[in-house]
């Protein structure tokens, strides 16, 4: 079984955020076998951060849903999208 790699768009639900604190929760929540390498951050608009974690995890059923579930019950997180998937 391979390995896919995905572009994660991580809105927070504030500009006011610590962006450090919501990156190391994000890592924390993240299902067994999945990894985060590396982390992009782009501003959005009126001071809102976008967080962009490239996140690897093993190709098989469900892909990156699991992923996307675990980020989006993260406290701080107003949305989860996948911006990008590949095989690696």
């Amino acid at each position: 079984m391979g390995k896919v790699a995905a572009k994660i768009k991580v809105m927070p639900d504030s500009p006011e955020i610590d962006l450090d604190a919501l990156q190391e929760r994000l890592e924390s929540a993240l299902p067994e076998g999945a990894k985060i390498n590396g982390v992009e951050r782009e501003e959005v608009a009126f001071g809102l951060v976008a967080l962009y974690p490239t996140v690897i995890v093993p190709d098989g059923t469900g892909g990156t849903e699991t992923v996307e579930e675990s980020f989006g019950d993260v406290d701080g997180v107003e949305s989860v999208e996948v911006e990008n998937v590949g095989r690696i």
